[in-house]
């Protein structure tokens, strides 16, 4: 029997899925992986985009951090692909538990996923540093320079930094869920970024499934490796 006829086989078995996703899963609806640096990139901005990303680079040059930030973080138009609609329909269906998410563009709940652990947060939420207030992605979109609260205080994206702490709850409600799940799919990772790559240490079951398009660090500790495009193997199950 051949991988994806097994995935299939363990899908349909199932009523307690839990999928983890990385940045592979936004990539296939045209969302850039910032990590990627093109030729132009080096033209249009003086650090790496780790070093942007950073909190304490935020802090100290704002102003950059959101031309960075609007150009390469914001991507309004992408809509969700066949992963983040199957997973959304096995969700209705009484099959799939959670999403645990690295990424942070609002995709899973475009689709319609309703349980989804955002481990980095969402650009789609935005919150005053002063007084809190809430501020939608359009508001930052089409802001310019650092956009301001109309109380004057600075407002930041309700995304992990580079230096920051993962938001506890959303952890240990991630943790919770993989440690309890039957079958455990990870897709559009290599598995490279912790803490989040060590959740898969919590997974108790015997079905470890790891989709995506290249080896990644764990394929040998999974169950089932299966290679490709994400958004093609999910709509053939």
């Amino acid at each position: 029997m051949g991988n994806l006829e097994t995935l299939r086989e363990w899908v349909n078995g199932s009523d307690n899925i839990v999928f983890f996703g990385g940045a592979g899963v936004s990539t296939e609806s045209g969302i850039p992986d910032f990590r990627s640096v093109d030729g132009l990139y080096n033209q249009q901005y003086d650090y790496p985009p780790e070093t942007i990303l950073s909190h304490t680079f935020y802090r100290r040059n704002t102003e950059e951090f959101y031309r960075f930030y609007r150009n390469k973080m914001l991507c309004l138009d992408a809509k969700p692909n066949a992963a983040h609609l199957k997973l959304a329909q096995w969700e209705k269906e009484g099959k799939l538990r959670a999403v645990v998410t690295q990424n942070i563009d609002g995709l899973h709940q475009a689709a319609g996923s309703e349980k989804v652990y955002e481990l980095h947060g969402s650009v789609l939420r935005n919150f005053c540093e002063t007084c809190h207030k809430f501020y939608d992605v359009n508001f930052i979109a089409n802001s310019e320079g650092v956009p301001k609260c109309e109380c004057g205080g600075d407002i930041k994206p309700d995304v992990v930094l580079y230096e920051e702490g993962l938001d506890q709850n959303i952890l240990s409600g991630a943790i919770r869920a993989i440690s309890e799940a039957d079958v455990l799919i990870v897709g559009g990772t290599s598995l490279a970024v912790y803490p989040a790559a060590g959740l898969l240490d919590y997974y108790n079951g015997n079905k470890l499934v790891l989709v995506n398009k290249t080896p990644t660090a764990r394929d040998g500790i999974a169950d089932l490796v299966v290679q490709g495009s994400i958004g093609e193997i999910f709509s053939q199950l």
